[in-house]
């Protein structure tokens, strides 16, 4: 064996500052699957030059091994999960313990055990907590706009306007993929991820939802329905309860598996954590809204049951988890996104770099991780419209039997399963064979293409309802939306999950949950921010007939500017027939004759006193009609021009100061004798 100059733990457990162990390949074994040539069993390698061993020792189970650099070699040794692949490693990297053979010591000395098969011991807990969790978010996510604008309980709702309950599942989930940040601090610097998943469901999620729940109650809650209670839960409770849990719910899963010799595993660790996820959403997507439909209140309070189950089951798995002990280190993770964001020096010594040799930590920083994800923001814009716009869209819709506009969400859930199986089973192996990788950046493209055609089907879905409506007076079938839920699906596939993974693998070790809430937040926060600007700059197009913004039903969906296409043809046609391309003088004389015609057909008997009055303000212009060069005829000359002295050909009465007030005068004095009777004789 030949020998590197770093310090190592023996086989007992004590500290040693013996050079590490560079390891050789065995000769072969029976049972060893590791394939190796003869050349390499009986040749031995070159050790690295020797240099005086670091003050004082760390013990690190991460030796720099050739043969974890093998490429022949490597695929294996990130992959133990037999017993017979045990045999295989040296003692630095086994226990004494059959159930949990594998030994992992981080650079402080702390000792963790693993699983040989993790993902039936322990992740199954976790992937069962976070599929629960999903079904209890997507339960109301889905329901919630209904919720608001009273389709479900038309005596007992917030009556809000569609625009409005929008607004609030778009704040509602802002803040949910915007405090993973609060989470991940406290999981990677004070309590862990385990106590962090544990306290935020018992202290924010189950009681945000049961708020919720207790405001479907008539009069529960106050003799009105309390908005009060309903923003407490839903803008507060509920998205801080799920934020803080889901920046460290797949941290934690994935933290089961040994950082080295299994973490080629993790990569199907995320498969199965996001069918998970899908399987959550469809559950709860489709049996929510359907007892909505009969009663709200029954509906909105399984949800709470399910999630407290989840967290009854997480619990049940403590004693199998490893629970990485917090760093307590708030400086790194400070200084760690000043790097990335190039605002600050490195601080790490040498020392600790070489204690975390590449691949164990990366040095790709936070801010790096944040753009990356930010390419997923164009999708997630489209993806957040299905909680919003499509609810809206399709509360005006005509049912399918019991699928209505909330339960279609569950075909962008279906869509992911479907063609996650078909991608993941026949499309993936098939460019492997050929040696082809598709890059994240080209997968991230992939899924905001997908995520556009899902909106040109919407706004097609949107034009045949007003067809329809114009034609008929009848609603399109709700199967419409199907076409933008299914292409939802499809781009969701390429682009979230491959931000998920991307976020985990290449964040530092110290930082992995910070690095999850980054992604979390391009992925829901930043889309539903531009969702909320989206929705006032739009405001206008959601006001109805009537001068509201309640666009629930299809007759006032129908009269309001939704379809935008219907719009602007308004728009055009308006241009066409606005007289701004005539003459300021056409459109003077064409507004007050529009005025005259107004107010003669208001008051068509006038009596002599009236017509007096006019024909005093007729006068004043000059004592006689004058026809201009468009055709008009009026009396005197032009408004911007002054009569001459000349023109007068009457003279003031006597005692009057003006022209205009003589000629008044006059009129006055001839048609008194005719003011108390209806016709002039």
């Amino acid at each position: 064996m030949a020998t590197s100059n770093h310090s190592r733990r023996s086989s007992d457990g004590t500290s040693s500052s013996l050079p590490m162990t560079v390891i050789e390949p065995p000769p072969p074994h029976p049972n060893r699957l590791i394939p190796s040539s003869s050349h390499e069993a009986t040749t031995p390698r070159a050790s690295p030059r020797a240099s005086p061993p670091p003050p004082p020792p760390q013990p690190s189970s991460i030796p720099p091994s050739p043969l974890l650099n093998d490429s022949s070699s490597n695929i294996h040794l990130t992959r133990i999960s037999s017993p017979c692949h045990l045999q295989s490693l040296p003692s630095d990297f086994l226990t004494n313990d059959p159930t949990k053979p594998l030994l992992h010591v981080d650079e402080h000395g702390n000792e963790y055990s693993y699983y040989l098969n993790p993902m039936k011991k322990a992740v199954i807990f976790i992937l069962l907590v976070e599929m629960l969790e999903r079904f209890s978010f997507y339960g109301i996510n889905y329901t919630t706009t209904a919720y608001l604008t009273g389709e479900y309980n038309e005596d007992w709702n917030a009556d809000m306007p569609s625009i409005l309950a929008s607004s609030y599942v778009s704040i509602s989930t802002a803040v949910a993929y915007t405090t993973p940040f609060l989470g991940a601090l406290l999981a990677d610097n004070i309590l862990g991820e385990y106590w962090t998943i544990l306290l935020g469901s018992i202290l924010c999620y189950i009681p945000g939802l049961l708020l919720i729940a207790l405001s479907t109650i008539p009069g529960f809650l106050g003799e009105v329905f309390n908005e009060g209670a309903v923003r407490w839960g839903l803008l507060v409770l509920w998205p801080i309860g799920t934020g803080t849990v889901k920046a460290c719910v797949n941290v934690f899963g994935a933290k089961q598996f040994h950082p080295i010799l299994q973490s080629s595993l993790i990569e199907s660790y995320y498969v199965n954590f996001y069918m998970c996820i899908n399987i959550g959403a469809l559950t709860g997507g489709v049996i929510v809204p359907i007892v909505a439909q009969w009663n709200v209140t029954v509906a909105y309070f399984i949800p709470v049951c399910v999630l407290g189950a989840g967290v009854m089951l997480f619990s049940a798995g403590t004693g199998k988890y490893v629970k990485p002990k917090p760093k307590h280190d708030i400086h790194y993770v400070t200084t760690g996104v000043l790097e990335a964001c190039g605002c600050g020096k490195t601080l790490r010594s040498q020392r600790e770099r070489m204690i975390h040799p590449s691949p164990s930590e990366s040095k790709v920083g936070i801010g790096t991780i944040a753009l990356v994800s930010a390419l997923v923001v164009p999708f997630n814009v489209a993806y957040a419209q299905m909680a919003t716009t499509f609810i809206v869209q399709g509360s005006v819709m005509r049912p399918f039997g019991l699928v209505d506009a909330p339960m279609m969400n569950n075909a962008d859930a279906i869509s992911v399963l479907a063609f996650g199986y078909i991608i993941g089973n026949v499309i993936y192996p098939a460019l492997n064979a050929r040696q082809i990788k598709i890059p994240t950046t080209y997968k991230f493209a992939i899924g905001s293409a997908f995520g556009a055609l899902a909106l040109g089907c919407a706004i097609f879905t949107d034009y045949e309802i007003h067809r329809t409506y114009e034609a008929t007076g009848e609603a399109i079938s709700v199967l419409w939306q199907a076409f933008p839920y299914f292409l939802i699906g499809i781009g969701e596939i390429f682009a979230v999950s491959a931000a998920y993974e991307v976020a985990f693998t290449v964040a530092p070790a110290k930082m992995k949950s910070l690095a999850s809430a980054a992604n979390l937040f391009m992925v829901g926060g930043a889309p539903n921010v531009m969702c909320l600007m989206l929705y006032n700059a739009c405001r206008s197009w959601f006001i109805n007939s009537k001068g509201t913004a309640n666009i629930h039903k299809l007759k006032d969906y129908a009269s309001a500017k939704v379809n935008w296409v219907a719009s602007i043809e308004e728009a055009a046609a308006e241009t066409v027939k606005s007289p701004m391309s005539t003459p300021v003088i056409r459109k003077n004389l064409m507004q007050r004759r529009k005025l005259r015609t107004e107010s003669s057909n208001e008051n068509d008997e006038e009596t002599p006193l009236v017509k007096s009055k006019k024909h005093v303000n007729y006068l004043k212009y000059g004592s006689g009609p004058q026809l201009l060069k468009m055709g008009s005829m009026r009396a005197g000359p032009s408004l911007k021009k002054k009569v001459p002295p000349h023109s007068q050909h009457r003279p003031p009465v006597a005692g009057v100061g003006t022209k205009e007030q003589a000629m008044a005068q006059q009129v006055r004095n001839k048609l008194l004798p005719y003011a108390n009777s209806e016709t002039p004789k």
